[in-house]
């Protein structure tokens, strides 16, 4: 069984078990339960259904393992060629770790 869900603008194929990497939700904190209900699809071994937008009633809880991550360094080059002009930036995107404890259907 699994579910496609909307998680902070972000879409994610999850299954129950199953460790993500959302983007930062700096109200929560280590161990905090977190409930999405922003369902698009789910699979119930074979069985699919498919919102409009959302599927009702169908919701996704979450675990927070770590609040503190950070992704992978980001860089970001800018170039006008004969012009004499570089520029270098970067960034690494604060993120929540989470583990999926189960996918909840109406």
């Amino acid at each position: 069984m699994y579910a496609i869900v909307e998680m902070k603008g972000q879409q994610f194929r999850v299954e129950a078990g199953k460790k993500l990497f959302i983007n930062r939700m700096n109200e929560l904190e280590k161990g905090a339960t977190v409930e999405f209900d922003n369902v698009l699809l789910i699979d119930n071994e074979g069985k699919v259904k498919v919102g409009a937008p959302y599927v009702k009633g169908a919701k996704v809880v979450c675990e927070v393992l770590d609040n503190e991550a950070r992704g992978e360094k980001i860089r970001v080059f800018h170039k006008k060629r004969r012009k004499g002009y570089r520029k270098m930036n970067g960034h690494r995107q604060d993120l929540t770790n989470v583990v999926v404890k189960e996918i909840v259907i109406a």
